[in-house]
């Protein structure tokens, strides 16, 4: 059993593990126990308790990059895919908070854990965003200068419907009304990004 270990076997009993027992409670021996194999096999392949949680950690975010990646070969608009993506972000984050908390929670943990891990989830999740601006930019549908910057300046600006500080928002009956109003606003600002004058051009 030993020489048929790999890396994936062992994120993936310890995804299993995590859910189990939550990351206060989770060991390197229950994921060792979980496979038939001794603990002495799972450092073999991932040094420390440490390290075995950041990798479970990059597997679940890169499961979750992927199944955010926009839609360009749809025939969307910019901002129709810009909405979806946003609404896609918010559906997957409600549908988590809500269907699988102590997943949800578990997870929470795990990111906070590392400095680098909550960099590289938002890091990958803005690119995602400034390319559909970028999209946008391109075909004259938005109008930026920096498509960077005002890929940052969405994600904050939509902050309430995709951050776990939000979470107990989402239950709100309400909660979509305020996301419909908060993408329009912002897709408006992408297709007129003007300042008005002092003297009331509007």
């Amino acid at each position: 059993m030993a020489e048929a270990l790999t890396s994936e076997a062992i994120l993936a009993a310890t995804e299993e593990v995590l859910r189990r027992y939550g990351p206060a409670k989770a060991t390197v021996v229950d994921v060792a126990k979980a496979l038939g194999v001794s603990h002495g096999s799972v450092y073999r392949h991932f040094a420390t308790k440490a390290a075995l949680r950041e990798a479970v950690t990059r597997r679940w975010l890169d499961a979750q990059h992927a199944a955010m990646e926009p839609a360009f070969d749809q025939g969307f608009t910019a901002a129709e895919m810009l909405r979806a993506w946003l609404q896609k972000l918010f559906d997957r984050k409600r549908h988590s908070h809500v269907e699988e908390p102590e997943l949800f929670a578990t997870y929470l943990v795990l990111v906070r854990e590392s400095r680098a891990i909550p960099e590289f989830h938002i890091e990958h999740l803005v690119g995602q965003l400034a390319r559909i601006i970028r999209a946008g930019v391109d075909t004259q549908e938005f109008v930026t200068d920096d498509v960077r910057k005002t890929a940052l300046a969405v994600w904050d600006a939509t902050d309430r419907f995709h951050h776990p500080a939000h979470a107990q928002e989402w239950a709100d009956p309400h909660i979509q009304d305020a996301f419909d109003a908060v993408v329009s606003l912002v897709i408006a600002g992408l297709r007129y990004n003007r300042i008005p004058s002092a003297a009331g051009d509007a």
